[in-house]
């Protein structure tokens, strides 16, 4: 029982000394965390660190920026197939007024305007209307239309790829720069100079990933913004085209 209480002594007296010493520890960690004190790098810094490459990505980071802008201006109902337009082409071609339904494709051009306008050049240049190829006229054209909006999309998916794939390459740039060192020159091989080419390649990479991940989350968002907009452009060119058949459209 002795042996017990005499065990528990030494075990209270080792905690109490590792206390006594680590707490001084802590409270300066604490103090100068408090203080703000702690050194860290500046973004400055870490752009230097980066190298050439970090132009590279911000440069990349400023495109997708652009990219999200214009996509947010031209993805919308209100650009591809305005309600208006729809509305005012569907009322004149039923009415018969083919020509008037020309000029509002003319004054508000659109995607919806681009299909209705060569559907319409179709029906005032040909006597006999074919349902079938006035319906492969508009289709040619809004598969036109569809590419056009969905294409530009894939410009987020490219720098979704290619950003990581910079910021690799400027791992191994810092790779290189941090064992050339110790290749070259044992005595030259200094922790500073290690140090520099392992943090380029570290900031590189997270870099990459930073401009890339962004990028690929708005490339899917727009992607299937786009293709929401292509399936209401369908439904209004197909709006179209049944006025266009209609028999009160005069082409005269």
């Amino acid at each position: 029982m002795s042996v017990t209480r005499e065990q528990t002594r030494m075990w209270a007296a080792a905690v109490a000394a590792w206390l006594v010493g680590a707490i001084p520890l802590w409270a300066q960690d604490a103090a100068e965390a408090a203080s703000g004190e702690v050194e860290r790098l500046s973004w400055q810094a870490v752009v230097q660190n980066g190298g050439w490459l970090m132009v590279v990505l911000a440069v990349m980071s400023l495109i997708t920026v652009a990219f999200v802008l214009y996509f947010f201006a031209i993805l919308r109902m209100g650009a591809v197939t305005p309600r208006p337009l729809h509305r005012e082409l569907v009322e004149k071609l039923r009415a018969g007024d083919i020509k008037e339904a020309r000029k509002a494709c003319e004054y508000k051009p659109s995607p919806l305007a681009a299909v209705a306008l060569v559907a319409i050049d179709y029906v005032l240049n040909v006597e006999e209307r074919d349902g079938m190829l006035l319906k492969d006229v508009m289709q040619g054209e809004g598969s036109r239309q569809a590419e056009a909006l969905e294409g530009q999309t894939r410009y987020l998916l490219d720098i979704a790829t290619i950003a990581p794939m910079v910021g690799l390459l400027g791992t191994v740039f810092g790779m290189l720069r941090a064992f050339s060192a110790v290749a070259l020159d044992i005595a030259q091989a200094r922790p500073m100079v290690l140090a520099g080419g392992v943090s380029q390649a570290l900031v590189t990479t997270a870099f990459g990933l930073i401009v890339g991940i962004p990028a690929m989350i708005c490339y899917a968002y727009f992607r299937r913004r786009a293709a929401t907009l292509v399936s209401q452009l369908e439904a209004a060119s197909t709006d179209v085209l049944t006025a266009l058949l209609s028999k009160k459209v005069d082409v005269e």
